[in-house]
């Protein structure tokens, strides 16, 4: 069996996942087809092999928007960014543990990668500020949403967080970057109402 495994989470995509209707469709199928998550195990095991304390960051570019459920996002490409700390062993668990969480999205790993990767949520007052650096390939800064997001008033979480978890809050991104290679796309992205802040465990 698996023994228990908890950390943080952080999800953002290139269309709003917090958002009324009218702005869900203007951008389906124009945006939302890339997408960055990273999990950093706070605590716990995978495969029989200790991740307390690493992270892994996943980079998808898909087919379709992610999350609308009548356009098909498969395949989808990715690349994993793997936490520089992780032996060769653990790589291969935090590989195994991110697919696992995310399924189909991660069925066409094109590439690996291996950074220092830091992933800092923010607690308490600051919750819903989270910061990912993953070396120099790709980065997210997130805030919480406030009153000054809401623009039509029928504001939902119109997608769901791309992967199960257990407490999810949608967030405020101020910027995300993806400067890597192997998916044929790069991106700097500000100011989007289109990123998840939460908890996993199992």
């Amino acid at each position: 069996s698996k023994a228990a495994i908890e950390g943080n989470y952080l999800e953002v995509r290139n269309a709003d996942v917090w958002t009324g209707p009218c702005f869900a469709s203007s951008q389906v199928d124009l945006e939302g087809k890339q997408a960055i998550l990273a999990w950093k195990v706070t605590n716990g095991s995978w495969d029989g092999t200790n991740l307390s304390g690493l992270s892994v960051v996943a980079v998808v570019n898909a087919s379709a928007t992610l999350g609308d459920p009548f356009r098909d996002p498969y395949p989808a490409k990715s690349v994993l960014i793997m936490d520089q700390k992780a032996t060769p062993r653990q790589q291969k668990a935090l590989e195994s543990f991110a697919k696992s969480r995310a399924g189909k999205l991660l069925s066409r790993v094109v590439r690996i990668d291996v950074a220092p990767i830091d992933l800092v949520a923010g607690t308490g007052a600051s919750h819903g500020e989270d910061v990912l650096k993953a070396g120099n390939i790709a980065v997210v800064k997130t805030r919480a949403l406030c009153q000054g997001d809401i623009m039509c008033g029928n504001e939902t979480v119109y997608y769901p967080p791309l992967t199960r978890l257990d407490h999810s809050m949608p967030a405020f991104s101020e910027q995300d970057a993806f400067n890597g290679k192997g998916l044929g796309v790069v991106w700097n992205n500000r100011d989007g109402r289109s990123a998840f802040v939460g908890k996993f465990s199992n």
